[in-house]
């Protein structure tokens, strides 16, 4: 029963924000929408941006899918653009709002759980210490999160896939070849 409620709520936040900001947003238009008092609100949510967050988090793992490994990074790296078309009106609301850290949050996260599944399948028979993975990760990450920032800020109307074909061609083989630096040069640790 929790988890239809919170769908609801955030099923009604959807459709408000497609009419107006998400900072001019109310928790009363919220419950107004969606048919239920206050108190259910504030038992799932503290506030709309925890209710934002939610929908980003929960709806997270369905955007990636299992698209984290070296074959399929571009594929999942393209459900994580389609995922932000579909939610358009959320995602561009929430960029622009007080709270971008949410979306932000989001982004990062995704790219971190897709890059990682790569670096970790490409990192197979390597000796590379947790912090190295996690440091190439990171590096990664700011510049796919970066990417996705500046296609949202432009208004989303380059074609994710040629975004994605662009970055592929651009880091071709280099994960690998980090994870390789990583493993050779032991002097970084004395």
């Amino acid at each position: 029963m929790a988890q239809t409620t919170k769908k609801a709520l955030a099923a009604s936040l959807k459709k408000l924000i497609a009419g107006k900001p998400l900072d001019k947003i109310t928790v009363i238009d919220i419950v107004e929408d969606c048919e239920v008092n206050r108190q259910t609100f504030y038992y799932h949510f503290k506030d709309i941006y925890d209710l934002v967050e939610w929908i980003y988090s929960s709806e997270a793992t369905k955007a990636l899918g299992n698209k984290k490994t070296y074959d399929t990074w571009q594929q999942g790296f393209v459900q994580v653009f389609q995922y932000i078309l579909d939610n358009k009106a959320l995602v561009t609301n929430t960029y622009h709002s007080a709270n971008r850290e949410h979306l932000q949050g989001f982004l990062s996260n995704e790219c971190y759980i897709l890059l990682m599944g790569v670096i970790e399948e490409k990192a197979a028979g390597l000796s590379v210490r947790e912090d190295d993975k996690a440091f190439i990760c990171n590096f990664y990450k700011y510049g796919f999160v970066g990417l996705i920032e500046q296609w949202i800020r432009t208004g989303m109307r380059e074609d994710p896939s040629a975004i994605v074909e662009r970055l592929s061609i651009l880091i071709q083989g280099d994960i690998e070849q980090a994870l390789k630096k990583f493993k050779k040069d032991k002097s970084l640790y004395k």
